[in-house]
């Protein structure tokens, strides 16, 4: 299914009109700065200089995060564009087709959030991020750069976010909150890794879960709503920043989150009530068990599924 294209979308439009429904949407003609133009490998590489970054490089175009198929290595910024640029490298960590991929984390991972402002604070200048929420909903901007061919494994963020791509082509297939039960989840993450040639052996049950899709040019925005999975593949070699806000009041995020992706606190303790109320049933008979198991599902289905999905 096609995600649907919207031109010039103004702030009341976008939260009037398309916000509240809570799909995945192309959002073109923004108004982005000067970052569009400007962010050619030479300037990108000029503007930020030397500095270190940690990096993901992988051997292979399809990174999993559940085997960990890359390794995180350490460069000068401005070497890493000009690697990430390339398709044959003369210098490599790991083969001369090697993939790169950036995401740019706090000045110490664990505790500071991703804010362009902050790290790459030049280029923070030439980009008029899109504001469509309030100022104190601000959780991260977050700056990324992809080989050409990269491909990032399915997974869901807990806050929406738009992704804007300022320079090159990505393709990006999305899945609904709802299909979760047909997407083998780890966590997080899903274990389809190639969701264009999947393993049906292995995952039979992906079939059923519905694909939307889109292609992102240079100075697109897709906004993705929170829990919506997605696959994101880079087509050339390109230059992306996401902005992730809180939808939530403040106080329903995990204080140690410093990514995005740890589930709000009341559904991580609802899952660890849940793993005691399974334990609980292993005192019974499997006969026993199975019984009370259909039972707790059904409890489960009644109150808290949505039955207005189409």
């Amino acid at each position: 299914v096609p995600v649907e294209v919207l031109a010039a979308v103004t702030r009341e439009r976008f939260l009037r009109d398309v916000y509240p429904r809570r799909m995945p949407v192309v959002l073109k003609g923004m108004e982005l700065g000067t970052c569009t133009t400007k962010w050619t490998v030479d300037y990108l590489s000029q503007a930020e200089g030397s500095k270190e970054v940690k990096i993901h490089v992988s051997a292979v175009p399809q990174m999993d995060f559940l085997s960990k198929n890359f390794v995180y290595r350490t460069l000068p910024f401005d070497v890493f564009v000009q690697r990430a640029a390339e398709v044959k490298h003369k210098e490599y960590f790991l083969s001369e087709d090697e993939k790169y991929y950036l995401r740019s984390v706090g000045e110490d991972a664990r505790k500071d959030i991703a804010d362009i402002r902050k790290q790459f604070p030049i280029l923070a200048d030439d980009v008029q991020i899109p504001e469509y929420f309030e100022k104190e909903q601000f959780f991260s901007s977050v700056f990324r750069i992809s080989s050409a061919g990269l491909q990032l494994w399915t997974h869901y963020d807990v806050m929406d976010n738009f992704l804007i791509q300022v320079t090159g082509k990505k393709r990006v297939a999305l899945y609904s909150p709802r299909d979760a039960p047909y997407l083998y989840l780890s966590g997080t993450k899903s274990e389809v890794l190639d969701v264009d040639n999947p393993d049906l052996e292995k995952y039979p049950l992906f079939v059923k879960a519905k694909r939307y899709q889109c292609f992102l040019e240079a100075g697109d925005v897709l906004f993705i709503p929170a829990l919506w999975f997605h696959n994101v593949i880079a087509e050339e070699f390109g230059v992306a920043l996401n902005v992730f806000w809180k939808h939530l009041p403040a106080e329903s995020y995990d204080k140690s989150d410093t990514y995005g992706n740890k589930d709000p606190t009341a559904a991580s303790r609802a899952i660890q009530i849940l793993d005691r109320a399974l334990k609980t049933l292993e005192e019974l008979p499997e006969e026993y068990r199975d019984f009370y198991a259909r039972r707790m599902v059904l409890r489960i289905q009644e109150k808290a599924y949505r039955n207005d999905y189409g």
